[in-house]
């Protein structure tokens, strides 16, 4: 197993009397789990950091299949061995809760042992190894490393091919994590870049808006254009050809008054009268100058006379 600590070693040594909580690579699948070392030097880590990581669907399930009672504790409990009273609370952060199971090594080895994960495999030999290499010789320890000392002047060792793996499938983690990270900071620039330009955009139309009020004169003309007459509303017509025959000519003349005043109010029977045609045929006027957007109607009299207006 390979171990990294969050807390340097003058730390710890300052700190014999307490509890020192810090992240352990896991060789099983090369994931940090946390583990809580005691002052007398017992490791113990969050039972549900391993069930995760070895796929065990139900931690407590997982614990009582394969874990003995006296390899397993609560954190509060294991609080209360070390400082006597519950003060869970020195031990807090890392996500830490006082009711989280926790187990030894012995544990979390025999969760291994009980789980089914292809990625257990070599781990699962490599304890095997180590136990009948002890009984057979009465030991284990690492071979000697062929190549330059160890940095302190002790002896290297060769490290096992289980935690070299480990540890290369960590450093693959933390390298595609550094991947996404950087992803992210660009999009992240990028959208901060956008949003600038769409300030400085808004920024210039306040200034424009500003400008305009200050300068009345500059100010769009947005007065009403002035009514026509009745005569130039005919004449726009015929020169757009809307109006193309004498009697669609008298209809749009006896309306064009009352239109340039806002609406016209008048019956069939009436424009038939004033005009002189024939009912059928004011009709036949009134659905061209509709059809040709001249007029428009908009609804009708409480006598039931419709009323037409400009559009």
């Amino acid at each position: 197993m390979y171990e990294q600590n969050d807390m340097p070693s003058t730390e710890a040594t300052a700190q014999q009397d307490a509890i020192d909580v810090n992240d352990f690579v896991f060789a099983a699948t090369g994931a940090r789990v946390r583990r809580l070392t005691t002052p007398d030097g017992e490791h113990w880590f969050v039972a549900a950091d391993l069930a995760t990581e070895l796929g065990y669907v139900n931690t407590r399930q997982a614990l009582d299949w394969h874990v003995a009672r006296d390899r397993q504790t609560t954190l509060n409990d294991l609080a209360r061995s070390v400082y006597g009273v519950d003060t869970s609370s020195k031990i807090a952060g890392h996500g830490l809760k006082k009711s989280m199971k926790m187990v030894n090594l012995n544990g979390l080895i025999a969760l291994v042992n009980g789980c089914t994960k292809p990625e257990c495999e070599p781990f699962k030999t490599w304890v095997c190894e180590v136990i009948a290499t002890v009984q057979r010789d009465g030991s284990y320890s690492l071979e000697p490393a062929a190549v330059q000392p160890a940095p302190t002047g002790g002896t290297a060792y060769v490290m096992p091919q289980q935690v070299a793996d480990a540890i290369v499938r960590l450093e693959e983690r933390n390298i595609r994590a550094d991947e996404m990270l950087l992803a992210f900071q660009e999009e992240r620039n990028d959208l901060l870049r956008r949003l600038t330009d769409s300030q400085n955009v808004m920024a210039d139309a306040l200034r424009d808006i500003a400008e305009v009020l200050r300068n009345p004169v500059d100010r769009p003309d947005t007065s009403p254009a002035p009514k026509p007459t009745p005569q130039q509303l005919l004449a726009r017509w015929k020169a757009k050809n809307l109006v193309v025959t004498d009697d669609v000519h008298s209809v749009a003349a006896y309306l064009a008054p009352a239109l340039v005043h806002g609406a016209a109010c008048y019956s069939v029977e009436q424009i038939a009268l004033r005009t002189g045609l024939t009912q059928d045929r004011v009709q036949d006027c009134l659905r061209l100058l509709l059809k040709r957007g001249c007029v428009r109607q908009t609804g009708c009299s409480p006598d039931g006379v419709p009323v037409y207006e400009l559009p």
